[in-house]
């Protein structure tokens, strides 16, 4: 995610993203924020992106390079969601991390 959706544009995003997960099941899923600061926007739609995976039984990593916002993302984490977040500081980690996890599931 290169740019902040807004409010407006979250919910347009996370049917685009609905519909990549949903093509090309069942891979891993991996968002990168590369915003130096993601707004609320941008985490909704990232939180709300790893409900859908975890009910369709995929493993989703998330990474960015903030610090702030990995803590973030790991505090608005669903503990009822099945599959749990897997937040990184650097990208390569995020999809090496997906990959395993999707390979092991």
């Amino acid at each position: 995610m290169h740019d902040d959706p807004g409010i407006d544009m979250r919910a347009t995003l996370l049917t685009q993203i609905s519909g990549l997960v949903r093509g090309f099941r069942p891979a891993s899923v991996v968002i990168v924020l590369d915003q130096p600061a993601p707004t609320r926007a941008a985490l909704s739609v990232v939180l709300r992106a790893h409900h859908l995976c975890s009910r369709l039984d995929l493993v989703m990593s998330v990474a960015t390079h903030s610090a702030p916002v990995r803590r973030l993302l790991a505090a608005g984490d669903d503990t009822a969601d099945d599959v749990r977040l897997v937040v990184h500081a650097r990208t390569d980690t995020a999809i090496a991390t997906a990959t395993a996890l999707a390979a092991a599931a």
